[in-house]
């Protein structure tokens, strides 16, 4: 592993060589925090990738579509794409080799729709893109990653919502309970009703109430209550709502492994929202779960140093005499500075 993290670090964010915090009750030192560590199945097919080979990468994703795994294929293929933005070489080879593959169409649809979505000639790029979109959702039919991409490149294209109704009946069809397609529904939500959050959040409350209680869809509700914290428009959402949402992650949270790469942008999420509705005990308790795994989302909503940010707010959890803080101003009066 340490040979894996040694080739993976120029492209990932390595750890921040800060002081170490006083100890607290399994809480990691920060100076052991890394920032979007790829888990045991995603590190070995990055480290293949920078080396030039694709096989490990192929083989990765077509378990993940052989055994339905389509919330790990949705987050290797992002991770895959990140890379292939990066390092384009080894992908390149692989789509040479394999063009019709549906697992190297599905990573081709992601990178290209980032791409658009980072071009001040979206919308432009973002057609152009389309056809390679829709073979991607005709590469495997149970699949419902293409889908959930498309109702990303629907949003960025500004689609309406009759079209984006029938991408979303497509996704449901194929995985009724996808985090990944319910995380992509509740920003199109969020960019076409613009501070209604409420709307957004009764959303996300009736998908989690219909999903298993070990599902990620089960963090919907916290997802949207983040938008709302850290939105400043619309208005007042009623404090219990908040807290109802944060309680539904925390019991999520509880069935899920601790201090593991896998749920840990589901912890860094809810550790945000828990400060921010002032329940420090219940945030330090997620830092403990989530053990040395910083993510980007939520804390580069805040800054360019997300990894910063995070170590922050860690420290003023475990400052004895004072209140934590996100340093980002918010919606509630408690917590905000």
């Amino acid at each position: 592993m340490v040979d894996t993290m040694a080739l993976l670090l120029p492209f990932i964010r390595g750890p921040r060589m800060t002081r170490t915090a006083a100890p607290v009750a399994g809480a990691r030192a920060d100076d052991e925090v890394l920032l979007d560590v790829p888990d045991a199945r995603l590190g070995p097919a990055l480290v293949a990738a920078a080396q030039g080979d694709h096989g490990s990468a192929a083989a990765l994703l077509a378990a993940t579509r052989a055994a339905g795994e389509w919330e790990h294929r949705d987050r290797y293929t992002a991770r895959l794409a990140a890379f292939a933005h990066a390092r384009p070489e080894w992908f390149e080879a692989w789509r040479a080799a394999a063009p019709h593959n549906p697992d190297g169409l599905v990573v081709e649809a992601q990178l290209k729709v980032d791409r658009a979505w980072r071009s001040p000639a979206r919308a432009e790029l973002l057609r152009e893109v389309s056809p390679l979109v829709t073979a991607a959702a005709h590469g495997d039919d149970r699949d419902p990653v293409p889908w959930r991409i498309a109702l990303d490149h629907a949003r960025g294209a500004q689609a309406g919502p009759r079209y984006v109704e029938e991408l979303w009946e497509a996704a449901m069809r194929r995985a009724p309970h996808h985090y990944g397609c319910h995380v992509a529904a509740l920003r199109y939500l969020a960019s076409s009703w613009h501070g209604s959050h409420r709307e957004c959040l009764d959303f996300a409350d009736r998908a989690a109430q219909d999903a298993p209680p070990g599902s990620l869809v089960q963090a919907l509700p916290v997802r949207a209550a983040f938008a709302y914290l850290s939105d400043g428009c619309g208005p007042e959402m009623p404090r219990p709502r908040l807290d109802e949402a944060a309680d539904r992650a925390i019991r999520l949270s509880a069935l899920l492994p601790p201090a593991d790469p896998w749920p840990a942008e589901t912890r860094n999420l809810l550790t945000y929202v828990l400060v921010r509705l002032d329940r420090a005990a219940d945030a330090l308790e997620q830092v403990r779960l989530t053990g040395p795994y910083a993510t980007s989302f939520p804390w580069d909503r805040f800054s360019d140093d997300p990894l910063g940010h995070c170590l922050r707010v860690r420290d003023e959890l475990r400052t004895p005499s004072g209140r934590p803080i996100t340093g980002h101003p918010g919606r509630t009066s408690s917590g905000d500075h």
